[in-house]
């Protein structure tokens, strides 16, 4: 207690002296949390998009159809299997929509009602695509949330018109706010709203897209379900085998792609980056112990007749020591703490600016690991100066006069 209390009494000395050895330690604390927060946050971010768009489906594009297109009909055939759970074709186009007095382009994929149960995507209002609506090639589209919100000032427009190129399509159903697609990224920015970035999409049945984009009913991309996410290897197999055997065994004319796996790449990306920003802001804490280092000696040199005439009256070696080497954990903690408000701080700021965008929040682990691995620093750092201290000579350090 007594020596505790001398330490303390050190530190407290020279303040200003003492808050600028800190602050490396302070520095590298901050940037140790903030930093990982940041990563932990953006991963997290994308991980909930990508979530948000189902885990338990395969991609297919199709390079090379061998001079011979896979159509809709073979499509429906080809994937009954009881290895998938749904199928859908997806195709892309622009149009310029129009209703009353409001117009502009937007994106129309079009696609079947399974598409819908693969993305895991809601309803706000209305239904989905049927089979007759493919069958019979039907104009009806279902809008996203913000799409029908920016053509008819409201989201239950089931019902309504939309004119799309000039050929009319019933309003089939709107989704709900929350459903995304993976093609939302390449959604257009509304040129009535420069505030923020709307999301103007529609879906309609494959055959119809074909009809209003002039174009074959090739089609040259899917998405396949599997029943779930246990069986992903098995559909994935499967759906290798029907492609390899519908293209020739090419295996290079078409290409799959996991959802699952792309969700856990993120996740080791997320880590690594977390790790490496981690790495890069512990060298600052390594700096801060050097610096924590230099002024232990410069004190130990200052104090030498304190020593001295502390080991006079019967101070021990042991003594000595544990005094100089609380001082020094007292100053890396010290930092450590205030480097943790900081941060925390910092975060809270960042979160509300970012919020939209970002959520952000301290990650608790990584402060408890920089409060260990500050204390190990004013051990480790701290450890030479106190020896230095401790192994003075009472008489030597007497008759110091510096």
């Amino acid at each position: 207690m007594q020596t505790g209390k001398m330490a303390w009494n050190a530190v407290c000395a020279n303040k200003m002296r003492t808050f600028l050895t800190m602050l490396g330690i302070i520095i590298g604390v901050a940037a140790l949390i903030i930093l990982v927060s940041l990563a932990d946050g953006a991963g997290n971010s994308v991980a909930s998009q990508i979530s948000q768009m189902g885990s338990n489906y395969l991609s297919v594009r199709i390079s090379d159809n061998k001079e011979n297109p896979l159509k809709l009909a073979e499509f429906m055939e080809l994937f009954a299997a009881e290895e998938f759970a749904q199928a859908a074709p997806v195709g892309r186009g622009s149009v310029t929509a129009k209703t009353g007095y409001t117009s502009g382009t937007i994106n129309v994929y079009g696609t079947s009602g399974g598409y819908f149960s693969i993305m895991d995507m809601e309803l706000y209002a209305g239904r989905i695509l049927k089979q007759a609506d493919l069958e019979n090639r039907s104009y009806v589209i279902v809008l996203s949330y913000d799409t029908a919100v920016e053509f008819f000032g409201r989201a239950d427009v089931a019902g309504e018109s939309l004119s799309l190129d000039g050929k009319s399509f019933l309003v089939a159903g709107v989704l709900s706010e929350d459903s995304a697609s993976p093609s939302s990224a390449m959604a257009i920015k509304s040129s009535d709203d420069s505030s923020e970035t709307v999301v103007l999409e529609g879906y309609i049945p494959y055959p119809s897209l074909a009809q209003l984009m002039d174009n074959a009913l090739e089609i040259t991309q899917f998405y396949v379900s599997s029943a779930d996410e246990e069986s992903m290897d098995l559909a994935e197999a499967k759906l290798e085998e029907i492609l390899l055997g519908r293209f020739a065994n090419d295996e290079d004319a078409f290409s799959i792609q996991n959802q699952s796996e792309v969700m856990e790449a993120m996740e080791q990306a997320g880590n690594t980056m977390s790790m490496l920003l981690g790495g890069i802001a512990a060298i600052s804490l390594f700096v801060g112990g050097i610096g924590i280092m230099n002024i232990m000696l410069v004190s130990v040199t200052e104090r030498t007749k304190e020593i001295g005439i502390r080991k006079a009256i019967g101070a021990g070696k042991g003594s000595i020591m544990l005094q100089f080497l609380m001082e020094a954990v007292i100053v890396s903690l010290s930092g450590c703490l205030i480097g943790i408000v900081s941060s925390w701080i910092a975060l809270q700021v960042i979160g509300n600016i970012m919020s939209s965008a970002l959520s952000v929040s301290m990650n608790s682990k990584v402060a408890l690991l920089s409060v260990v691995f500050s204390g190990l620093i004013g051990v480790v750092f701290g450890l030479y100066p106190a020896n230095k201290a401790a192994n003075k000579k009472p008489i030597d350090a007497l008759r110091y006069a510096g």
